[in-house]
């Protein structure tokens, strides 16, 4: 039911059937959060409606709540990565439901395993959502239980100023020129009189690499009380980042200050560089371009940083492509009326100009003069109206070939980008022609017992789950999947992933792409993760 969670929460709950169906519930609506390509409804509906049901059946739904997601925890290596997303963020979410409770001793086991261990970076990016919803200290508070979580909560300090003034440390130019602009700004001057101010006195003596690190570090920091100040620097602003960097590479030097600056803070890096690209102060390729430089190619198998902030430019892309084609649809929809309206004004004008009446043996129009011209001032406005509209529909045409064009380059770019890092990384193919095995030591290392895993064992009285080893407290054997190989695994699950999700835009273009990018030699996992994403069957050779 898609009118009212509430509603669906309601009917599941009073269901007429003579057996308990708590897990039949989690087992349906989990298998909707998580399927793919899409869920039949937002995210967020399922997120309620589990929410709603954990309330309405307190005894018996949360603790089959929790034995799903500790089910889900053991074999998250082996999950899409959009599935993995989507249960990093529908967790984080349900947990700040629910004042933050859970047992993290159980999984407090993951501080052990190496850093790219799939496990450990689920824990790790569900404490990262959570301090987003809440505060960092409550967030530590919450896992006071399993202090070696500790490790994996982000920074309690969220800003990296270069140009932040310490006692007794020396100050370099870049900090005089920062404390400059700050004074400029406090005392309200205009972005023009600003970029003055950095074309005659910073970059003759300084440069523009060191006037734009200073300036975008400094604006950054004007900007870091909260996420108003940010979109008020960035509005008042903006003008003087688009003058320093106007070209991608400079953009792209531009994004490596602001994530610089945000460091410690995934949420404020995403919102900063979301908001320039919506001002225009950055392209959606030199984000691109960003997301794949070498200290973020560092993070992929680590952290959802670089994927979140790829993940908004390509929606940012896309939703402006869905906004432009429904205005396209409503203009033409508004021109049909438009005429229909012309040409009925135009009838009527032309009816009661045509009636005649004979007045002294002559004939003379019967309609009284001022009707004929409020009926001509109706014709003229019509056909205003319906000329401003077709100017309308022209100039979002044009914008949604620029749009379609963008687009393009977008997907182009990125798949060139994720080719080139992925064939540098995968181990080659044997001379045999044997596609190596990714996931060689994954299967002694990450194997499940499928009957202590599934087992759930419900206290009747208090309806919590009893302590079981498959509730965490099982020895856990090492993860030896190696860096490098976790690093491929993950690359490639996105890569299948983001095809996946945006296959009807990437589908117009893919003779192109196969003429460039998916050429002939391309690593076999590429291609199918590739292939696998976009629903393309390829007959066997």
């Amino acid at each position: 039911m898609d009118d009212s969670r509430k509603e669906c929460a309601a009917y599941m709950v009073g269901l007429p059937v003579p057996f308990r169906y708590e897990y039949l519930m989690a087992e349906t609506v989990f298998s909707q959060l998580l399927l793919l390509p899409q869920p039949p409804f937002k995210p967020l509906y399922y997120t309620l409606v589990i929410i709603d049901l954990c309330k309405a059946l307190p005894g018996a739904f949360p603790a089959v709540v929790a034995g799903a997601v500790r089910v889900l925890f053991d074999r998250i290596a082996d999950m899409d990565m959009e599935c993995r997303t989507r249960l990093i963020l529908w967790f984080s979410h349900h947990l700040a439901n629910f004042q933050y409770i859970w047992p993290w001793e159980e999984w407090a086991h993951v501080q052990e395993l190496p850093r790219w261990a799939p496990q450990r970076v689920f824990v790790q990016e569900v404490l990262e959502r959570e301090v987003r919803l809440s505060y960092w200290d409550k967030i530590k508070q919450s896992i006071e239980n399993a202090p070696l979580l500790e490790e994996l909560l982000p920074p309690k300090e969220g800003t990296s100023f270069k140009y932040s003034v310490i006692d007794g440390e020396e100050k370099t130019e870049g900090h005089k020129i920062s404390a400059e602009l700050c004074s400029l700004v406090k005392g309200r001057k205009t972005a023009r009189e600003i970029m003055s101010w950095v074309e005659e006195t910073v970059i003759p003596v300084h440069g523009s690499k060191l006037a734009m690190e200073v300036v975008i570090q400094t604006l950054m920091d004007i900007g870091s009380k909260s996420f108003t100040h940010l979109i008020t620097v960035l509005e008042r602003y903006g003008q003087v980042i688009g003058k320093l960097c106007p070209e991608r590479d400079g953009q792209v030097l531009l994004l490596d200050e602001v994530g610089s600056y945000w460091k410690n803070n995934t949420q404020m890096t995403a919102i900063a560089i979301d908001r320039m690209m919506g001002y225009r102060l950055v392209s959606n390729l030199s984000i691109v371009n960003w997301v794949f430089s070498s200290s973020n190619i560092e993070q992929f198998h680590t952290s959802d940083r670089p994927w979140e902030v790829l993940r908004n430019a390509i929606n940012k892309t896309y939703n402006r492509i869905c906004d432009l084609r429904k205005e396209i649809s409503s203009l033409e929809r508004g021109i049909l009326l438009a005429e229909d309206t012309a040409s009925k004004t135009k009838e009527e004008l032309e009816a009661a100009e045509a009636k005649l009446e004979v007045v002294d043996g002559q004939q003379v129009p019967a309609e009284k003069p001022g009707r004929l011209k409020r009926l001509k001032g109706y014709v003229d406005r019509a056909t205003e109206e319906v000329s401003s509209l077709k100017e309308s529909l022209e100039a979002k045409e044009a914008l949604l070939l620029r749009a379609l064009e963008e687009n393009k380059a977008l997907f182009m770019t990125l798949y060139k980008n994720f080719v080139g890092v992925l064939t540098d990384r995968l181990a080659p193919v044997s001379d045999g022609g044997k596609v190596p095995n990714l996931r060689d030591a994954h299967v002694d290392s990450m194997a499940v017992d499928t009957e202590e895993s599934t087992t759930m064992d419900v206290d009747s009285e208090n309806g919590k789950a009893k302590a079981s080893r498959s509730n965490g407290e099982k020895a856990t054997k090492p993860y030896n999947i190696g860096e490098r190989e976790q690093w491929c695994l993950t690359t490639l699950g996105y890569l299948k992933a983001i095809s996946r999700q945006y296959v009807t835009e990437i589908w117009p273009y893919i003779e192109m792409l196969d003429a460039e990018v998916f050429v002939e030699g391309i690593h076999p996992l590429i291609q199918k993760a590739v292939n696998d994403g976009l629903g393309r069957r390829v007959p066997a050779s």
